[in-house]
């Protein structure tokens, strides 16, 4: 995978063997720096921003909105915890991958449905 925008619909279904990296970029639209930080949460679970941001080699604000982008796309889920020093700090934890492949399938079958919707109503007019 690249730094560029995520990969388009065509680019995916011209490569006979698409990384999974590049199907979950394409499907929920997220940038592929999106998809490293949901990759790297599996193998993290409750990490904070900080922690985050030096296992990826990152700034924390574009960790922290990657993780926004993330949250919106329910592929993860963030909990707080008070810390003993007083505040507190969000901690981030990956959606289980059988449950982000779940995502994934009903967001591409929504969206072939569409495709398909669109194709039985064109009367050529």
């Amino acid at each position: 995978m690249s730094d560029a925008a995520e990969p388009d619909m065509q680019t995916l279904m011209e490569n006979a063997d698409p990384a999974f990296e590049d199907v979950l970029s394409c499907v929920f639209c997220i940038q592929d720096h999106e998809t490293r930080t949901y990759l790297s949460l599996l193998d993290r679970p409750g990490s904070t921003v900080e922690e985050l941001a030096d296992a990826l080699d990152r700034d924390r604000s574009n960790v922290n909105r990657s993780l926004s982008t993330l949250l919106e796309a329910g592929l993860v889920e963030r909990e707080r915890r008070l810390l003993d020093s007083g505040g507190f700090v969000y901690q981030y934890t990956a959606v289980p991958l059988p449950e982000a492949k779940e995502l994934l399938h009903d967001s591409l079958d929504a969206w072939a449905e569409t495709v398909h919707d669109v194709i039985e109503s064109f009367d050529g007019e």
